[in-house]
């Protein structure tokens, strides 16, 4: 069953997606050459906490840290650690907020310093994708439509969307139904009412989509070694059209 939020839950989710918003933006601030992905996550973590929330990645499913940073192939997933970062690579940082029962989920994919021409398209792309794919995302419509309008726009511009992992919906629990692909036929899937939270996340490779996960049952990389990109909002469904909750 996809959970419909009453107004008083969405004014609470508000309030996690705004410190998951909030933690994103220091984040991604903070990328640069020479600062590991640990002292990225410890900011993060640090920011979370400073609001009054909690890194609902934290611990879940055993996942070590407060963020996934995913640094060039790594699609998702990535373990912050001793990597170090440096100039020319792209950087994904995805994290939820816990706060107040409810939770707020996003990502962004970020330059390290000065990146080459074909990665920038591929993080410009993969982003307007999101913004396509939030603009689908209207009331009586279905998740189908949200998967067409992303795939659509990142394979006209030669880049493949990740199959593997998709968006999903969201609220009390981190994944809830349904399930929102990043690719897929218009006209297909539930219909989106108001009140409906989901998670709309292009996660977009450079050249081929599929993926292989490390031994470390988390790293999630590109098999043919090409870079990936992955922004993500969490979007509201109402009568007047979707709006973004984690918008700075």
């Amino acid at each position: 069953m996809i959970p419909v939020k009453s107004s008083a839950d969405i004014q609470k989710m508000r309030r996690a997606c705004q410190i998951a918003a909030a933690a994103l933006k220091k984040g991604g601030e903070a990328v640069r050459p020479g600062i590991t992905t640990a002292q990225l996550d410890k900011i993060i973590h640090q920011t979370i906490v400073s609001m009054g929330g909690k890194p609902a990645c934290l611990g879940y499913c055993g996942f070590p840290a407060a963020a996934c940073i995913s640094v060039n192939d790594v699609v998702i997933h990535g373990i912050p650690g001793g990597r170090t970062l440096k100039e020319g690579d792209i950087v994904g940082i995805d994290l939820c907020v816990s706060c107040d029962g409810f939770i707020g989920d996003n990502a962004a994919t970020f330059a390290c310093g000065s990146i080459d021409p074909e990665a920038q398209r591929l993080l410009d792309v993969t982003k307007e994708a999101l913004a396509r794919g939030i603009a689908a995302a209207q009331a009586g419509s279905r998740i189908g439509d949200i998967s067409a309008a992303v795939q659509g726009w990142v394979e006209e511009n030669g880049f493949s969307c990740i199959r593997d992992y998709t968006g999903h919906g969201i609220g009390r629990e981190m994944h809830e139904e349904p399930e929102v692909p990043n690719y897929g036929k218009a006209g297909h899937g539930p219909r989106l009412v108001p009140g409906m939270t989901i998670c709309i996340e292009p996660m977009v490779a450079q050249k081929d989509w599929k993926v292989k996960v490390l031994s470390d049952g988390w790293t999630a990389v590109t098999r043919d070694g090409g870079l990936a990109a992955h922004f993500e909002h969490t979007v509201v469904i109402t009568s007047k059209g979707p709006v973004i909750l984690t918008q700075p």
